[in-house]
């Protein structure tokens, strides 16, 4: 984004990915990643969510009429559409561009735990201390079952599937095989 302070400093959200980023040595758009950053669990809000789609296209969606609205085009508004569609997919993002890897890391570190000894002590003390985080992992798994628990078929080949199964009675998840093996094809 050619306009600082447009989306303002990179606050809690975006300091994992910043962090992560420094960290591996990567240049990216500061204010691109903190756009990434405050969009990418959007579509699990009542507000922004839909149900014929993935919680992360909802999410993305809004990030490029926010970014549109305020000049952002092109392949900058791109990358930010890819890196909130993609945060959840393992592994693929790791290889795009850095403002897509980053939010992936970043959500790998604050949800996960990946990359926690990647950074410092004092790093993690500091956001933890300006954000605490007081029952996290049920509070994020409660916004995730919430999130996507009225439409399950979307949770189809991703890691929102283990949510459900765990925590909305009645889920069955989808299985690759047995889509491949009823197909409509006869061989």
């Amino acid at each position: 984004m050619s306009s600082a302070g447009r989306c303002g400093p990179a606050g809690w959200p975006g300091l994992w990915r910043t962090a992560r980023g420094r960290e591996q040595g990567l240049r990216f758009d500061p204010e691109l990643l903190y756009v990434g950053a405050m969009f990418h669990d959007l579509g699990l809000t009542e507000r922004f969510r839909r149900t014929d789609r993935r919680f992360e296209i909802d999410g993305a969606d809004e990030a490029r009429r926010f970014l549109r609205a305020h000049g952002v085009t092109g392949g900058p508004a791109d990358r930010v559409w890819t890196a909130i569609a993609l945060h959840t997919t393992p592994e693929i993002p790791l290889h795009m561009a850095p403002e897509v890897a980053l939010v992936t890391r970043g959500v790998e570190l604050d949800v996960l735990g990946i990359g926690y000894h990647a950074v410092s002590d004092e790093q993690r003390a500091a956001v933890v201390a300006a954000h605490p985080r007081p029952d996290f992992k049920n509070e994020i798994l409660a916004a995730f079952t919430e999130g996507i628990e009225d439409r399950p078929e979307t949770t189809f080949g991703n890691v929102k599937a283990d949510v459900l199964a765990h925590f909305s009675p009645g889920f069955v998840r989808g299985d690759f095989v047995e889509v491949i093996q009823n197909s409509e094809w006869p061989e």
